[in-house]
C-alpha cells in the first residue's frame, strides 16, 4: 500500500475476503477506508468486476431499502466528540471505569483518614489489578451488546486490544497519580506494578482470552499479596522499591510475548 492510497493488490485482495492478505494489511486497509473516498470508490468498482454477484445482492437490498428511508425520519447529527471517542472506547467500558476510580478514591480517603491498613498504602496495594479490571470489562461477552459485532471485524486484533487498554490506563493512570502523590509513595513504585500487570493480562489474553486472564491474574495477586498484607499489615517485598527490578523485567516479558504473538489476539477466543 502506497502512503496515499491502498494499492489494487490489498484491494482486489480485500475484495476476496482477505484471505491472501496479512492481518496487518487487513487493519490497515479497513482503517484507509473510513477516511479515503477515493479507494472506497476503486473498492466499489473492484467488487462490481470480481464479485457480481455481491453486487446484485447490495442492488436487491438497497431497492428493499430505498422506500423505507424515504419515509424514516433523519437520525439526530452526532456530536463531534462521539465518533473520535467510540474508537477508543465502548459504553460498557464507562462504569467500570467509573467503579476503579471511585475505588481510588476511597482507597485515597481510608490512606488520609489513618483508617486503612496501618503502614501499608492501600492505593500502592490496589494499583497493580485496578487497570486489569477495565481491561476485562473491555472484552466481556456479557457487559458489552456491540461484543459479537466487534469481535467479528478484521481489526477486533491487537490494534483493538491496544487502543482499548490505551484508554483505561488513560483514566486510571492520572487518578493513581493524584493518590500516589497524595500518599507519597513513589511513581516507581505504583506504576512499574500496574503497567506489568496490565502487560502480563495482554500477554496471558492470547492464549486464555484478556477477560480470563485478568480474573486469574487478580485472583492471584489478592491471595497472594493483598490478603496477606492485609492480615500482618506489612509491605510485601513485591510492593517496596527492592521489588522494583522484577516489576521492570514481568513488564518487558508481558510486551515480548504480547509483540511475539500479536497475531494471537484476531482469534476470537482471544476476546473471551
Amino acid at each position: 500500500m502506497s502512503v496515499e492510497h491502498a494499492s489494487m493488490r490489498i484491494i482486489e485482495g480485500y475484495v476476496r475476503g482477505g484471505a491472501d492478505l496479512l492481518a496487518d494489511e487487513v487493519w490497515a486497509v479497513e482503517a484507509h477506508l473510513e477516511m479515503c473516498r477515493v479507494c472506497r470508490d476503486r473498492l466499489s468498482a473492484a467488487v462490481a468486476a470480481g464479485v457480481p454477484a455481491v453486487t446484485s445482492l447490495v442492488d436487491t437490498v438497497w431497492s428493499g431499502l430505498e422506500p423505507q428511508l424515504a419515509v424514516t425520519a433523519p437520525m439526530p447529527r452526532r456530536r463531534r466528540w462521539s465518533a473520535p471517542l467510540s474508537r477508543w472506547m465502548t459504553p460498557a467500558m464507562v462504569p467500570w471505569l467509573a467503579m476503579v476510580v471511585g475505588v481510588t478514591l476511597a482507597a485515597l480517603l481510608l490512606d488520609l483518614s489513618g483508617t486503612g491498613s496501618g503502614e501499608v498504602s492501600l492505593v500502592l496495594l490496589f494499583a497493580p489489578v485496578l487497570p486489569v479490571l477495565g481491561v476485562a470489562a473491555c472484552w466481556s461477552r456479557g457487559l458489552d451488546p456491540a461484543y459479537e459485532l466487534t469481535a467479528s471485524v478484521p481489526r477486533a486484533g491487537l490494534y483493538l486490544v491496544l487502543r482499548r487498554t490505551a484508554s483505561v490506563l488513560a483514566v486510571v493512570v492520572p487518578v493513581l497519580a493524584v493518590g500516589g502523590w497524595a500518599t507519597g509513595v513513589m511513581v516507581a513504585q505504583w506504576l512499574l506494578p500496574c503497567l506489568a500487570f496490565t502487560s502480563m493480562t495482554l500477554a496471558l489474553g492470547g492464549v486464555v482470552g484478556v477477560r480470563r486472564a485478568a480474573v486469574v491474574l487478580a485472583t492471584v495477586w489478592a491471595a497472594v499479596v493483598v490478603v496477606p498484607t492485609l492480615a500482618t499489615s506489612r509491605t510485601a517485598f513485591a510492593l517496596q522499591t527492592g521489588g522494583l527490578p522484577a516489576w521492570g523485567l514481568i513488564l518487558a516479558v508481558g510486551i515480548g510475548v504480547v509483540i511475539a504473538r500479536r497475531g494471537a489476539y484476531t482469534v476470537l477466543g482471544a476476546h473471551r
